[in-house]
């Protein structure tokens, strides 16, 4: 839905409230007219019903106003005396609409002086869980999502079973478009396995400002672009998916806004300088591993030794030389040395091989791929049938323009076009595991609002995640440490246990000391 479209939305809303509702602000000592000015009226409601006026806010939040609308139904009722378990569930289950019913044809007495808390058990019970659902969907959703590594696409950098925190204010909130979906959940509700949201209504794209921008080699989640799977690995119809319900990726972004990025034999180049990587980055590549057939090598221990995670397999049928999908220069540094050993070689791509690169024109590849510019809001490019591949997803899907080619013709918006100004921002993700990563350089660029946040910590990491629960072991040296930073990872639970120890220790004899 457009600006436009949700201004018409809201005003039929307000229409409907005032219709349904004016009768019970005159009952309450209040005008008529206050049920019908915008955001006023919720302010006012939040008095007659006898609750803060900061909840206000709440009603405006996509996700959280969902849980908030019907608890504020229920609160209307009762304060005009409609107590029991059948208003209770009628209010909820005709969407407000038994308010109506209420307005027009029931005696109005307002409860001035009602009691506020729960009479049951059992809606003490309620209470808390809705409370606790609203707090922890409001920090999911503007300030931090706890997120689980998947694959091996960061290998080395971040491990398949880490389990991060992922903050949303670093990079900026961005405010839900899926307004209709479950809390707390992705795209999908867990044990049920049915879709979490509704696709109508979209709310525009809106972003809080950041405490600091995207920069070259930042780790970064976003949603997956070009997300149209229900499942994984599984074969199934198409599935559009709201931009913020696509699924989560983890990369690294190794191009920024404004960037020209190439790859010349595995190495990234942004503005035509090798790109440098952070201390805690270890990029792998696969490698050819010669032996002379005569030493006995155990490759067992020596993967162990060398934590090579990837199985070797050979690579011919003479059985002298293996293929290791994955491991660092530093690794295959150390394997070089290893007696019956007689060649370490990277594995690299031709440039004039092609490996289906972005943008599917039959040229590239993942360890060489064309310069290309990394689009930045506000610039402009030329714009011909030759550079067209690059930019026409953005165009169409990403920024939604109507695209017509006829011939050597461009048309936008059934306009002749040579030049094309972006809207956005967009960005290179790349995994360190170069050869075991689905990435940029085979779906393209990530628009700005597919962004989702910066994980900034990692407070628990599970060895064996994807082997089943007897297989698990915990990696304690990566059990709260930060993700990214200078030098060896640090652990901070032990400081962590401290505190915690702590703090029990002040809460008992604080107690203790007041039951003396």
């Amino acid at each position: 839905m457009t600006l436009d479209q949700w201004f018409i939305f809201f005003l039929i809303v307000q229409a409907v409230h005032f219709a349904g509702t004016w009768k019970l602000y005159e009952a309450a000592g209040r005008k008529r007219w206050e049920a019908a000015i915008p955001v006023y009226n919720a302010i006012v409601l939040m008095k007659i019903i006898n609750r803060p006026t900061w909840w206000t806010i709440l009603l405006f939040i996509p996700i959280v106003n969902l849980i908030m609308f019907p608890v504020v139904w229920v609160e209307t009722l009762r304060s005009f005396g409609r107590n029991s378990s059948t208003d209770t569930w009628l209010a909820v289950l005709t969407f407000g609409l038994y308010i109506y019913y209420v307005n027009y044809t029931q005696k109005l007495n307002y409860v001035t002086d009602r009691d506020l808390y729960p009479r049951t058990k059992r809606g003490e019970t309620v209470s808390s869980i809705l409370f606790a659902i609203v707090v922890a969907t409001m920090v999911h959703t503007y300030f931090m999502q706890p997120f689980t590594i998947p694959t091996s696409s960061l290998e080395k950098s971040l491990l398949v079973g880490d389990f991060l925190f992922v903050s949303k204010f670093h990079y900026g909130a961005r405010v839900p478009m899926t307004t209709v979906a479950a809390p707390m959940v992705h795209d999908t509700i867990p044990v049920l396995r049915v879709k979490s949201y509704s696709k109508w209504p979209q709310a525009p794209y809106f972003r809080f400002p950041g405490m600091e921008t995207i920069e070259n080699n930042d780790i970064v989640v976003f949603n997956w672009p070009v997300d149209t799977v229900r499942q994984f690995f599984k074969a199934e119809a198409r599935v559009d998916k709201p931009i913020d319900k696509k699924s989560n990726y983890v990369k690294r972004c190794v191009g920024i806004p404004g960037d020209s990025l190439k790859i010349v034999d595995g190495e990234v180049y942004i503005n035509n300088k090798k790109l440098i990587l952070p201390e805690r980055a270890r990029p792998q590549h696969s490698f050819f591993v010669t032996i002379d057939g005569k030493t006995p090598i155990d490759f067992e221990h020596v993967m162990k030794e060398l934590d090579i995670t990837d199985r070797a397999g050979y690579k011919s049928e003479r059985r002298d030389t293996l293929f290791f999908s994955s491991m660092t220069d530093d690794t295959a540094a150390r394997l070089r040395n290893i007696p019956g050993i007689t060649s370490v070689t990277k594995k690299v791509m031709p440039a004039s091989y092609y490996d289906g690169a972005f943008p599917k024109i039959g040229k590239g590849n993942g360890d060489n791929f064309p310069s290309l510019y990394i689009p930045q809001a506000g610039k402009t490019v030329a714009l011909d049938t030759k550079v067209l591949p690059y930019y026409k997803k953005i165009i169409t899907e990403y920024e939604h323009n109507d695209l017509k080619v006829n011939g050597d013709e461009i048309r936008i918006n059934g306009k002749p076009a040579t030049s094309y100004t972006f809207q956005q921002n967009y960005y290179w993700m790349m995994g360190d595991n170069r050869h075991n990563s689905e990435d940029s350089r085979y779906w393209g660029y990530v628009p700005e609002n597919h962004i989702v946040g910066k994980p900034v910590f990692i407070w628990m990491s599970i060895s064996g995640i994807n082997d089943g629960i007897k297989n698990w072991r915990i990696r304690w040296d990566r059990v709260f440490t930060t993700v990214s930073g200078d030098g060896e990872r640090t652990s901070y639970f032990k400081y962590f246990l401290l505190l915690l120890g702590a703090y029990v220790a002040w809460d008992y004899f604080r107690k203790k000391k007041k039951a003396a």
